[in-house]
């Protein structure tokens, strides 16, 4: 027997430095993401659905939208952050160094758990594509 996934993506822009990176990323920069969302449950609703795309926008892309889009995410633990906090209170200080490997975690251990709480559906993968050419994921293990 299979399992059906319900999949949305969603793009945001950011902004963002990789502390203790060995090149180009230390320093300040931006990208236009993208994070596609996989989610399931253990069955279908009375519809025939995972969940409805618009509840998985409203849900999870919102909370992009809200939290990382258009903000410049510093790692608390960066020397910068305090005085990129300083220069602007928008900074939003994550409790990661923020490479894509890490923002692909956050978003389903951290996340999704806490956005999709009561719905009887978890979030159990997700891809972050820092650019078109580059990308990780990130899956749940159960």
């Amino acid at each position: 027997m299979g399992t059906t996934k319900a999949i949305r993506y969603h793009d945001f822009s950011y902004g963002h430095r990789v502390h203790n990176h060995e090149s180009k990323c230390a320093n300040l920069h931006g990208h236009n993401g993208r994070v596609t969302f996989t989610v399931e449950a253990p069955e279908l609703d009375a519809v025939g659905r995972v969940m409805d795309f618009s509840v998985i926008k409203e849900l999870l892309c919102s909370w992009l939208e809200e939290n990382w889009d258009h903000k410049f995410l510093a790692w608390r633990n960066d020397p910068m952050a305090v005085k990129l906090k300083s220069l602007d209170p928008t900074v939003v200080e994550v409790p990661f160094n923020p490479t894509a490997e890490n923002m692909a975690k956050y978003l389903v251990e951290t996340v999704g758990p806490a956005r999709l709480n009561g719905t009887g559906v978890t979030l159990v993968h997700v891809i972050f594509e820092e650019t078109r050419k580059c990308s990780c994921s990130y899956e749940l293990k159960v």
